[in-house]
């Protein structure tokens, strides 16, 4: 059963060890100087970045969740308010891709937002991730292309 669960101390140890076995950091994070792989210096910034944008309060600007398969960590999701709307942003470790579960998230994000009383649900991607492309249409959001960039839009009002 797929579950968010959100963001806290103990959950960002769960989060980290799914980032570390199954994603590169370049896909969750923020580049990091050094060598490739999860460095000591990595990991310590992962936990620094989503404190900062998530758990700690003061410093917070989105709602991070950790995606739960039957209580296994296995990906993120995370709304962000950008006016009157919220950005969504998820990703998932590789062995839990292609198997329906980012449709699953999808929902669950649409309805948290619904229920945050934002006004639309966006999203953007890359022209090359049709994975992502299919999702945000099939979730009803309207794609639009411009360059290598995908946004993705879905009124959530009338």
């Amino acid at each position: 059963m797929i579950r968010l669960t959100p963001l806290d101390e103990a959950a960002l140890t769960r989060l980290l060890e799914a980032a570390e076995a199954g994603a590169d950091p370049l896909e969750v994070m923020p580049p990091v100087d050094g060598p490739p792989g999860w460095t000591p210096e990595r990991r310590a910034a992962f936990v620094a970045f989503h404190r900062s944008r998530s758990v700690d309060p003061a410093t917070g600007v989105e709602r991070t969740w950790v995606i739960d398969d039957d209580g296994v960590a296995i990906g993120a999701a995370r709304l962000a308010p950008r006016g009157d709307a919220v950005e969504a942003g998820i990703w998932l470790a590789r062995a839990a891709r292609g198997r329906g579960i980012g449709t699953q998230v999808a929902a669950l994000l649409v309805a948290e937002a619904r229920a945050s009383g934002a006004a639309r649900f966006i999203a953007s991607t890359t022209a090359g991730n049709g994975a992502a492309q299919a999702l945000l249409s099939g979730a009803g959001a309207a794609l639009t292309t411009e360059g290598d960039e995908v946004a993705a839009v879905l009124p959530l009002r009338p």
